[in-house]
Order: structure tokens, then sequence, then C-alpha cells
């Protein structure tokens, strides 16, 4: 009986038809899947990236700011990041990152086949691993995911894979790791390998050690509980499987492996905010300078740069180190000055606060503003509030130490109380010949109090320091520094009697002298001379913006002016006459280091340098032998120096600016509410509350060789200055010539310490 037929076993026929059917559908499926490769390649299918793009992603990178010696004061941000260059890493972080993300990375061409091969078995086993490459998580990080959704993972994953294979074809390795190493998340809100190495350890990514590089590595598996700083013991375990993976993959020796998993890695955390970092008052100045700039800068697509975003440099003019001399002084001289302040009566026993309705105001508005009273005030009655504020509670206040800060138990009203009488200061240091800002201290620290007093914007009594400006431009006027001048009470238009601002006593006097001890009529009297409406309109060509009413008293510096705009006057009379706006930035590079904008000095002259060196020559009496003396006296400063001193009514603003050839700064001290003062000229005086910071900034500068600011160093005689002006006033109240200003200084005359 014959064997059935039908079947397709033994007929060639139909095995035929059936590979072909099957080889129809595998070069369907490879057709369809190369159409799909190009289609996502094309951006058919959903968007893909330009290499442009991928070469330049449109991440955000932090600005840095940079002080005049390279030293990174801060960074503005939105994400803290910063790129480097593939030089700039260490081989530690290249040679820890391939070991641990991928040890095939300079094999493979994108897609590692092996580890890809290998996720099935993986996947059997209930194993996770990953298999994707450093190129594919780079992908990844420029583009991340929008979804995880298991239907649209697979399309999600081979667009990745496009992706890579894009990067490897355009960029090199070396490209490819360093842009991974600048897009990758770390710890604490840190972008970037470079931020990394700076925020946890203080360093440049070029100087990380073994297990530093190991350690921040380690935290890309898991930001949060690799964090050093916060986990440091998962950061520690991690880092040790970062070392093994380098041993087992010969990136380090086995020996090298066995002593660092011993070792500790000490932290040098230094997280740049808001507040910390070096010239916080000074920096919230440039970011707004530099945002204003950054209008009319724009990128090749023609938008703006943005400060926040666009991984800018920003170089400053700022000097380190006498940055930190004046913090340093100034920490010096308030911290014994508040205890001063405090203890004088009404601060002592707190009766000050019942003291008139003035300081009750100031206190009651304090209350009502503050965090505490805000956070009870819409369920409670102001009583009921009240009540609460009385109430002691744990807190952080500031306080003259090291750190700046105490902890203790006070109630919230008497803390308030507490931080309205601390003394605050500003201080300003620049080059006069240029303007560059070396040093600025807009308060005592920024945690606690934020306003600046250095700013254009911040303005206060100047008292006795708007005399120079008087003087000088009687002096422009043909006005001798060694004619007599009247301390007799003054007449003006409009007046009842005479203006009787002190100093009578003194008689006929020479403009030299009357400027050193800084006697009021004696200004009252020049003003007259020159005219009121004259001088305001100097005083604003000389680069004082601050409304100054035309009033006799205009003479005695009742005009609220900022120190900002006090030293930028002042420079002319260093500089030989001519007016230099503080300069504060140098230049501006995009983040490929390409500058886009430079800053010139803002220069004018205002007077000749006969007069300047007239006016250098008087104020060198206010340190000789007039108020600013204890700088010679006290503080022991021998250099060629000049300045003047300012105390304002009720000693609420203390004032001092000084300079030498080389350097102008400004002090200004005081409480933020002016009703808050010392009692005592002796003590409240520009003298006393503000020279000594000033003193003290000097002698550290003067000190620092590598500054450059010669002690030695005099201001330049003008050709063909006359005798007369040449000569130390202290001798020429008999009308004779005094000695030269080489000679031994003298003693001030007594009671000429006071204004």
């Amino acid at each position: 009986m014959a064997g059935n037929t039908t079947g397709t076993k033994g007929n060639p026929e139909k095995i035929s038809k059936s590979i072909k059917t099957l080889w129809i559908v595998f070069g369907s499926m490879i057709l369809m899947f190369a159409v799909l490769i190009i289609g996502i390649d094309n951006g058919l299918i959903g968007y893909m990236p330009s290499m442009g793009e991928l070469e330049n992603p449109n991440s955000f990178v932090s600005s840095d700011v940079l002080a005049s010696d390279g030293a990174l004061l801060g960074r503005y941000y939105v994400l803290d990041r910063s790129n480097s260059k593939f030089s700039e890493i260490s081989p530690n972080v290249i040679n820890a990152l391939i070991a641990t993300e991928d040890a095939r990375f300079y094999e493979h061409a994108g897609i590692d086949p092996i580890a890809t091969i290998a996720i099935p078995f993986y996947a059997l086993f209930h194993k996770k691993r990953g298999s994707s490459t450093i190129t594919q998580q780079l992908a990844k990080n420029l583009f991340p995911r929008n979804s995880e959704h298991s239907f649209t993972l697979p399309l999600v994953k081979l667009k990745e894979w496009v992706l890579a294979v894009k990067l490897e074809r355009n960029l090199t390795k070396n490209e490819i790791i360093t842009l991974y190493l600048n897009t990758v998340p770390f710890g604490s809100n840190v972008y970037g390998i470079k931020n990394a190495s700076l925020t946890f350890y203080n360093k440049t990514p070029d100087k990380l050690n073994i297990d530093e590089a190991a350690s921040l590595v380690g935290m890309l598996k898991g930001n949060t509980i690799y964090n050093p700083r916060t986990h440091p013991k998962q950061s520690k375990a991690r880092r040790n499987t970062v070392l093994e993976l380098m041993y087992k993959n010969n990136k380090i020796t086995k020996a090298q492996f066995e002593q660092l998993k011993t070792n500790e890695t000490p932290l040098d955390f230094h997280k740049i905010d808001y507040h910390d970092g070096i010239a916080p008052y000074f920096r919230q100045v440039v970011e707004q300078q530099v945002k204003a700039a950054c209008k009319d800068l724009k990128k090749p697509d023609g938008t703006p740069y943005d400060i926040y975003k666009d991984g800018l440099k920003i170089y400053t003019t700022l000097d380190t180190r006498m940055q930190r001399y004046a913090e340093e002084a100034m920490q010096e001289h308030l911290e014994t000055w508040q205890k001063v302040f405090m203890s004088q009566n009404g601060y002592k026993d707190g009766s000050v606060w019942n003291k008139n309705k003035d300081i009750q105001n100031i206190l009651s508005t304090a209350i009502k503003g503050s965090e505490h009273y805000q956070m009870f005030k819409e369920s409670m009655t102001d009583d009921q509030v009240m009540k609460i504020m009385k109430v002691p509670i744990k807190m952080k206040i500031f306080a003259w130490n090291k750190n700046h800060s105490l902890d203790t138990v006070m109630s919230p009203l008497d803390s308030i109380k507490y931080m309205k009488t601390i003394l605050q200061s500003g201080f300003i240091a620049m080059d006069p010949a240029t303007g560059e800002v070396k040093a600025w201290v807009g308060g005592i620290d920024h945690n606690y109090f934020q306003y600046d007093h250095v700013n254009i914007n911040t303005k206060r009594q100047v008292g006795s320091t708007i005399k120079p400006l008087l003087y000088c431009f009687a002096v422009d006027n043909g006005f001798s520094p060694c004619g007599k001048v009247e301390c007799t009470p003054q007449e003006f238009p409009n007046m009842d009697k005479p203006y009787d601002a002190g100093g009578s006593e003194n008689g006929d006097v020479t403009m030299k002298y009357a400027l050193a001890l800084s006697l009021n009529n004696a200004a009252l009297y020049v003003l007259k001379q020159v005219g009121i409406e004259p001088f305001v309109d100097f005083a604003h060509k000389c680069g004082i913006s601050s409304r100054m009413d035309k009033y006799p008293s205009v003479a005695l510096g009742v005009s609220d002016i900022s120190l900002f705009e006090m030293v930028c006057a002042y420079s002319m009379f260093p500089s030989g006459g001519i007016n230099s706006v503080p300069m504060l930035v140098s230049q501006i590079e995009d983040k490929n280091g390409m500058l886009i904008k430079s800053f010139a000095p803002v220069q004018k002259e205002i007077i000749n340098p006969m007069t300047a060196y007239k006016m250098v020559n008087m104020m060198r009496g206010v340190v000789n032998f007039g108020t600013g003396g204890r700088t010679r006296f006290r503080y022991g400063i021998r250099s060629d120096i000049a300045g003047k001193t300012g105390t304002t009514q009720n000693q609420a603003d203390a004032w001092f600016i000084g300079y030498c050839p080389q350097l102008i700064a400004g002090v200004w001290v005081g409480c933020d509410d002016r009703e808050f003062r010392f009692h005592s000229e002796n003590l409240g005086q520009g003298a006393s509350s503000a020279l000594p910071i000033w003193a003290l900034f000097m002698k550290r500068v003067y000190a620092d060789k590598n500054l450059n600011i010669n002690p030695d160093a005099t201001f330049k005689v003008p050709d063909g200055f006359q005798d007369c002006d040449d000569n130390d006033p202290s001798g020429l109240l008999d009308g004779s010539k005094g000695h030269g200003t080489d000679d031994p200084i003298e003693k001030p005359a007594p009671g000429t310490e006071y204004e």
C-alpha cells in the first residue's frame, strides 16, 4: 500500500517555498528595522537632535565669577554645572569611570554587543545588569526619556542606540567621555566633574587622586545615597567597589587597591551658594552689572546671553588677599567696638527701647516684618502674637566669633532688639589710577545682613568727608591752601542770624589747618566764598550722583551719599586730577573661552595735577596732626598717606577715606537705623569708629610684599609746585613758612582728634 505523499516531508518544492518565505519575512524585518532606524535618525519618528546640538548640549551651565588672581569667587546658576576640557580631568577619573561603567569603552562603536547579548541570560536568572555604554548613557543624559512606559521603552531604547552611534561617528572617544563627565549629576545639586571636584574636595578635577576620583565616580550610581557628605559609610563602600573594579580592569595595582580600600577620603566641602564664598556683597553687584551687559550681548543664534545658563566666565578686578585683609580688619575692630557700643547707658540695661517714639516705631515695624510674627498673625490677635514673641526659644543669631554664629535660647522679641543694635560697616578699596576695585565688604556677614553698605544706592550722611571736595573747588578757583579763612559764624541769605557750626575759638587760620582740624565755621566761610550752587555742581562733576540740597549745611556733609560715590570722587586726589569710576569687571568670556566683552576704565579729568597735589598736601595734614592723627600715633603707619575723617550729627555715621599713591579705601560704620548710635563724640567720631578699620587694613597690605603696594612710595610732585604749597601747614598759623613734609611728624594739638 502506497504511503501518504500529501505532506511537505520529502517534497523539495514545498521545502524550498517555506525557506523562501522565511527569508522574505526575515528580510522584511531587516528592511523594516532599517527603515525604522533611518526614520529615527532623520527625526521622522520623534525628535532627533542635530550633531551640533549633541556637541553643544543645551544644558544649563553655571557662570563662574573669578578674582583678578584667577580664584573662584562664586557662581550664578539655575543648575550648578561647569564644563572641563579632557586635558583638565585627572586620568584617575577617566580610569575609574571606564572600569566602573564601560570596561570596553575604547573597543565598541557606541553599543557593546557582548553586554547587549548577555541581557537575556541575566534576565533568565532574574539578575539586573546595566548594559548601557558610556556613550548610550551620554545620549540619555543629553536628551532624557520623557517616559518609562513598557510599550514605548523599546522605541526609546532604539533612539538612544541611534544617538550613541551618531555620537561615536562624529566625536572622538575622549570628546565623548569629556561630554559625559560634564553633564552627569553628582550629589548636592552639583552637575559636572569640575563643580563636583571643587565642591567636595576644593580642587580642580586635574588634581583628583585615585580614591577621590573613585568616590566621585561611585556617586554616579546614586548621587543621594552615595553622597560622601550625607552618607559617608555608603559612599566609602561604593568607593571601594569602584576601586575593586579598577584593580580587576588593570587601572590600579593590587597593592594600590589593598592600601586605598582601608583609607579614608577626607572631604573639603565647599558648596558655593548665595551667601557663601568670597565677597558675596561684591558678587551681588557684579551679577546686576553683568545681567545688564548681557542684554546687549548676542549669541551666534541671535539670542542674548543668560548669566544663569550659558556658562560665562566673568573676570573681576577683586584681589582675594586684599578682600581677606579688609574682612579681617573689620572683624578685628568691630568685635571690640561692639562691646564698647553695648556698654553705653541705655543699651546695657535695655532702656534705649523706651527712649522715644522713633525707636518704638522702629521696633514695631521690625516685629511686624519678622518671620515669627508673620507665622501667627492670621490666626491670632496682635496681643496673642506678642505674647508668643516674648517666649524664649532655641535659635541661631549673629555673633562676633569665628563662625559669626551662636546657638542660643532667646525670645524672638529680644533677638530683634539684639540684631538692631549690631554695628554695621562698609569698606571699599580700589586702584585710583584705573578704578579697579580690589576689596568690597558690604557688611559684616551676608548670612544675617544682606544690606550692602558700599552699594551706590545705599546712602548715609557723609559729614566732614565732604569738606575736601569743597576745599578742592576753592583751590581750583584760585584760593591758596596757605591763605587765611575765618572761623566766625557766617551770614547767609534768608537766615535770621549768622550760622554758627563751631570752631570760633580758633580765630583766623590757614585753609590747610582748617581742613586738618575739620573746623566747621571755616568750611561755611569757604562755601560762602565759592557759592553754594557752584559747589554742588562741582560735587556732581566729581562723580556724586546723589541729591545735594543747596543750603549752607551742604558744606558740613548733611547730604546722604554712598560710600561708592565718595571713593569715586576722592580718586582724583592721588591720581593727579583724574577721576575714576569704581570698576568691578574686566572682561566676560563665553563657555568656550571666547571674549565677548571687555571693560575699560571710565575716567575723566576733573582738576589739574597742581590742584590735586595741593589737596594731597592739605589732606596729609589730616593724618599728620589733625583728626586722623591716630593713623600715625596709634597704628604706626609712617608711609606717605592722606585722608579725611567724617562724623555726622549725634554720631550716627562714622567715616574715613584715605589713600596712598597706589591705593584708595573708604570706610563707613554705624547702625542700620540712625537712632542707634554712640552717645559721645569721643567714641562715635570717624577717627574712633571707622579709621581703625582702614589702618588695620593698610598695615596688612603694606606687610604683604606680593601685593606690590610700596610703603615707601610718595605722591608725585608736579613740576613748578610753589614752596608755600609744599610745606607742612602746622607752622603757618603765624604766617611763617613751615617745615617740609619729610621732617618728623608733630604731635597733634590737644583735642584735634575730635570733629
